[in-house]
């Protein structure tokens, strides 16, 4: 790495945010409420961003749906920086007023990701003058919906054979607080609702009670949980109850008019977050079984995804996060979904590494230390350029 200079290019990505170009384009970004659900403000986003990418003449910056793509660099094999733009709604308006307070800039995502966005923005526009993207690109993807599982984003993407072309890998800025997330779960979300008929209470016998209906697939859920809860993953993540596999039942109960009628109703959902050493397929398939005579809506079926920490880009990332830190990361998996499974399933090592912090993230005091931003810029900018290295 004779032509790559971390101390000087550090100094760099500092300085432009001195200037204040990443902080400044962080808190135009937070004013912007781009709330999903619904899916506010995706226009004005996603302008913003071009504007920005325009202003500091990145490749092919263009409109797909509403994601923004751009790139740096040139030849095919291409390292892609992608986050989103949507952020999830806001306990007060107040939120998308940015304040910088001592070393802190709050507001609704500056953690989730805002601050990542321009971070890795201005990280592959200073790797492209410093003139160290020599074998490759930088690709940016933008996209929005990633709070609602990504129809109109990567999803949509992927869809339409958008995303991951050339990919030689994938950096997402995820508010991961120091660690690099390297897994993440798979979920399986479901809506189960059983039938019944209503009738007044002192003529129970001409109804049918969904509720007792459903009480046999009710009791046979709670012993699958108990099995499920007695798996392990493999992949580090902490505290220890952690590593074990889940089955929450009843996050939303509904059913019933009155407690003198039979209930004509009883709909209850069932949220199945599988480990990386589970199968999708089979995991949904057993559920289903259990829920035979049921309605059953889809809310979520989504991969778990892995790759390996010791992949080539894991270690440049975890070299240059010591190097610019100070601290050796650690890599565990991210307890819920993560936006690096789209990649994954093509075959694209993945990971998450962000400025922001995942204890106050979607949080009513949500911020970013703003070190961790100029932090982050020199950490994407140096992977980049070792990992586009000829």
């Amino acid at each position: 790495m004779s032509t790559l200079n971390p101390e000087q290019l550090s100094s760099r990505l500092r300085e432009r945010l001195s200037e204040p170009t990443m902080l400044d384009l962080t808190k135009r970004l937070i004013a912007i409420p781009s709330e999903n659900p619904p899916g506010n403000h995706y226009e004005e986003c996603a302008r913003t961003l071009i504007d920005e990418l325009d202003r500091l003449g990145f490749d092919d910056v263009r409109r797909e749906g509403t994601c923004v793509l751009a790139s740096v660099g040139t030849g095919p094999r291409t390292l892609y920086f992608s986050g989103h733009y949507d952020v999830v709604p806001a306990q007060s308006r107040d939120q998308f007023q940015p304040r910088v307070e001592g070393a802190n800039l709050f507001g609704r995502g500056s953690s989730d990701m805002k601050s990542g966005l321009a971070a890795m923005i201005h990280a592959a526009a200073a790797a492209r003058d410093e003139g160290l993207l020599t074998s490759g690109r930088i690709g940016i993807v933008l996209v929005p919906d990633e709070e609602t599982a990504g129809p109109r984003g990567s999803r949509d993407l992927d869809a339409r054979g958008l995303l991951g072309k050339d990919g030689i890998g994938m950096i997402t800025p995820e508010p991961t607080g120091g660690i690099v997330w390297n897994a993440n779960r798979g979920a399986i979300s479901l809506c189960a609702t059983m039938r019944g008929k209503a009738a007044h209470v002192g003529r129970q016998f001409e109804g049918v009670n969904a509720f007792e209906r459903a009480l046999p697939a009710m009791v046979r859920l709670a012993g699958m949980k108990k099995d499920v809860e007695l798996r392990e993953t493999q992949y580090d993540i902490a505290p220890p109850a952690a590593r074990k596999s889940i089955l929450l039942l009843g996050g939303r109960i509904e059913g019933g008019t009155n407690f003198n009628v039979t209930p004509d109703r009883c709909s209850f959902t069932i949220d199945r977050r599988i480990n990386p050493e589970e199968n999708l397929e089979e995991e949904a398939r057993r559920l289903r079984d259990t829920l035979e005579g049921f309605e059953i809506e889809t809310l979520q079926l989504e991969p778990a995804a892995a790759t390996p920490a010791g992949d080539p880009l894991g270690l440049i990332l975890s070299r240059h996060i010591a190097n610019v830190t100070g601290r050796e990361p650690v890599f565990e998996m991210c307890p819920g979904l993560l936006e690096t499974r789209f990649y994954a399933a093509r075959g694209i090592p993945a990971f998450a590494y962000g400025p922001g912090l995942l204890t106050v993230s979607h949080g009513p005091n949500e911020f970013v230390p703003i070190r961790n931003i100029a932090q982050c810029a020199a950490i994407y900018a140096l992977t980049a350029a070792e990992m586009l290295r000829e």
